[in-house]
């Protein structure tokens, strides 16, 4: 069964004027979950596009409910990891550390460990009470969930370069004006 899920790139018309449904897109794999103005999204890797075209989506256009099963029972499991792998600090005993080491041996690498350089940063998250960046790598189609911390470290020109592209300015053209006014008056 093929998931999908609807992407509004562009609001399409037909020759006549009328407004054509949304394109459908399969969605190949979900990367990421986050929760904007109350409502559930997802990073969505849509089937035979690059990642430079993954999408934020909210979960109502989504027909893919074995998708977001999926990653949702993934996610539980990454956090039930996370909050044995706290419990294990908390522990001193040489055993424990053995067997952390033997896990971490059997996982695929992730992240820097890969040997990769970063090519950007594709969008961030705080679902796991921590800052997240989702990297894409040079010479790479996949990308990977690296904490803010390590990223800031690693790559800081990378991540500026993500928060430069994000920067937003305020202007208030009124304040700057009066301040002109005075000084002429003056």
């Amino acid at each position: 069964m093929e998931q999908t899920g609807k992407r509004s790139d562009k609001k399409r018309t037909h020759k006549d004027g009328t407004p054509a449904e949304p394109e459908e897109f399969i969605v190949e794999k979900i990367l990421d979950r986050r929760v904007r103005q109350g409502k559930v999204e997802y990073l969505l890797k849509w089937k035979g596009y690059g990642d430079s075209e993954n999408t934020w989506e909210p979960e109502e256009n989504l027909d893919c409910p074995g998708l977001i099963a999926q990653f949702e029972e993934k996610r539980k499991q990454k956090a039930e990891s996370q909050q044995a792998a706290g419990k294990m600090k908390d522990d001193a005993d040489a055993p424990s550390r053995k067997k952390k080491k033997q896990d971490q041996g059997d996982s695929k690498p992730r992240g820097f460990d890969r040997g990769l350089d970063p090519d950007r940063i594709i969008g961030a998250t705080d679902s796991s009470g921590e800052l997240m960046f989702l990297i894409k790598w040079k010479d790479c189609d996949e990308a990977d969930i690296v904490p803010a911390r390590v990223a800031n470290v690693r790559c800081p020109q990378v991540v500026i370069r993500f928060y430069e592209e994000r920067l937003t300015w305020d202007t208030c053209g009124g304040r700057e004006d009066e301040t002109a006014e005075k000084t002429a008056k003056a």
